[in-house]
């Protein structure tokens, strides 16, 4: 962290404006911040970082960041800062309902607004669960102070009778319960050891997928996507984080000299590597929409689909992400495809990617592969494209059956999820295992919130004759931690009019993933007749945020965000009231 002297001249800190004045307004500011002990000298002249902490017992992937959060502010007052935590909306993806995606850029203006209102010259992140970090990070680069993220980490690999368990393994348990295979009693005893320590899910699902996307944009420090969060390196991370957020301020380094065009470029291309979640192409379009860098999903398809797969972790492969950092961790990755990155991006520590990871060692060849020899030579996901969704779907191709991935069959129709619900135990149910489910009004208005229902369980009488996949299409998401030939954030969804929404039970459908297509064999004539027919689709809600969301949110292809929280914002407060 050393600094020439014309970077260390000390900086006019935002924070001034609160702590500095003279007067009514500046005793207002100061003697209430004295009442927690915080002494005189702590006011003059020292950075003031902001902890945004999602420390929730409602989230218990974060239930640990009360000690993250400490280690923080100990870096910080090393560095010479004054650190202030302050919480915003937590989103625990396990309990919220409908769907905590529902949530992400309510949060996200949450952070946004608590950032700018209060007089903070930084921000350290502390993020975990699925939708924390996605919604951090909106909120505070729109905003644009120095900002870094200190994810919480992943738990450690899950024991049970022997066996090793992860997040992944809650649908093949399910699959088996269904099935009888499974006593629910089985299932029960399995609890306990399946989420063993602190920590969010500990496969590449969308957590992890999440804090790889941090690091590779640049947004934390080396390997912070990776160490278990009971590893006491994840707590020495989160100390050092505080001290770099304060060289972070001296150095004025704020999200929008990070987050360009080129990082998320970086990123894109690590997903694909890493065998990330589909769920990162909703978050990231909604964080480059937020800086104003115009990021599409063909862009996506284009930066990434000569990246192949790398990474040998559930649901693609078969590790988990404890194994993962101690196989060498992401750096390991961007090490490997450093020749397919752009090296000389700027990253949160003042350094370019190039100096962060050229020295970076891999090993565990059986969970990190190599870029000659890869896990997978195809690219993870693919972004599809066809009259059944106009503006783009996607497939995790890397979870998916290989027999699946061209495939023509009719269609079996949802309406919507409580039809499915109510379905599909039914031992009469008239489906074949070459028919095609399709899951409609799971979108972002249509459910509303896009909840991750897309990988539909297979039939139980299908299940029971020994059939583990199907094709599957929906404008829904699926989980991170979930696996099989589902197609998913089909765009414009089923509630605004799509070419879903006028699919019928018995239409033929072509999967060709190859060739990256999605078609509704149907005439075009056809087509739009069905959609003359089609009526408004009800909102949900009259009131409040659901009824804000419905009315404002985007479709998939833009990131699911809502269209007034697009393109920059700023950092100053609009009026002073003192």
């Amino acid at each position: 962290m050393a600094q020439s002297k014309e970077s260390m001249k000390q900086k006019v800190l935002r924070s001034t404006k609160w702590f500095e004045k003279k007067g009514k307004d500046g005793l207002i500011y100061r003697s209430w911040l004295k009442n927690q002990g915080i002494p005189a000298h702590f006011f003059k002249g020292k950075p003031v970082i902001g902890i945004c902490n999602t420390w929730s017992e409602l989230t218990p992937c974060n239930g640990h960041f009360r000690e993250l959060a400490l280690e923080v502010k100990k870096g910080i007052i090393e560095a010479g800062g004054f650190p202030l935590e302050f919480p915003v909306m937590s989103l625990g993806e396990t309990l919220m309902k409908p769907t905590a995606m529902l949530f992400r850029n309510l949060a996200s203006m949450d952070v946004e607004e608590s950032i700018r209102a209060n007089p903070l010259d930084g921000v350290v992140l502390l993020c975990g669960c699925d939708k924390t970090t996605p919604s951090l990070l909106m909120g505070a680069a729109s905003v644009d102070l120095p900002a870094i993220v200190v994810s919480g980490g992943p738990m450690l690999i899950g024991r049970h009778r022997g066996l090793q368990l992860g997040t992944t393994d809650v649908w093949r348990f399910s699959d088996a319960e269904r099935a009888g295979n499974m006593s629910e009693k089985e299932m029960e005893d399995a609890e306990a050891g399946l989420c063993r320590s602190n920590g969010h899910c500990g496969v590449m699902g969308t957590a992890s997928t999440m804090a790889c996307m941090v690091e590779g944009l640049g947004m934390s420090l080396p390997e912070n996507a990776a160490i278990p969060a009971a590893d006491s390196r994840r707590k020495t991370l989160a100390y050092m984080t505080g001290m770099y957020m304060v060289d972070m301020v001296k150095q004025d380094i704020k999200p929008s000299d990070i987050l360009t065009r080129k990082a998320f470029e970086n990123a894109i291309k690590i997903n694909m590597a890493v065998g990330g979640s589909t769920n990162f192409l909703i978050h990231i379009l909604a964080i480059a929409g937020r800086v104003g860098v115009d990021l599409t999903l063909r862009d996506i398809e284009t930066v990434g689909s000569e990246v192949p797969l790398l990474v040998n972790l559930q649901p693609s492969g078969k590790y988990f992400m404890e194994d993962f950092y101690y196989a060498g961790g992401l750096p390991a990755v961007i090490k490997e495809i450093l020749p397919l990155l752009h090296k000389d991006v700027l990253q949160a520590n003042g350094k370019t990617l190039e100096n962060n990871y050229s020295e970076s060692g891999n090993f565990n060849r059986d969970v990190i592969f190599s870029l000659a020899n890869p896990l997978q030579k195809e690219t993870a996901i693919v972004v599809l494209s066809g009259n059944l969704c106009e503006h783009g779907a996607v497939i995790k191709q890397s979870a998916a059956s290989p027999r699946l991935l061209v495939h023509k069959g009719k269609a079996f129709v949802f309406e919507n999820i409580e039809e499915f619900k109510n379905k599909i135990d039914n031992e009469d149910l008239p489906i074949t295992e070459n028919d095609i489910m399709v899951l409609k009004h799971v979108g972002p208005v249509g459910y509303p919130g896009m909840a991750e229902v897309g990988n539909m369980a297979i039939p139980a009488a299908l299940l029971k004759r020994g059939i583990t996949d199907m094709v599957r299409i929906s404008d829904g998401r699926m989980s991170g931690t979930a696996f099989g030939t589902v197609v998913l954030h089909v765009s414009p969804e089923a509630a605004i009019g799509g070419t879903l929404a006028i699919v019928q039970t018995g239409d033929e459908i072509l999967l060709d993933v190859p060739n990256k297509r999605l078609e509704l064999l149907l005439s075009e004539e056809e087509i739009r007749r069905r959609k003359d027919l089609l009526v408004p689709f009800p909102l949900h809600s009259k009131r409040g945020y659901v009824n804000l969301y419905q009315q404002h949110v985007q479709q998939a292809h833009l990131g699911a965000d809502l269209d007034f929280l697009r393109g920059k914002s700023i950092n100053t407060v609009l009026r002073d009231s003192h």
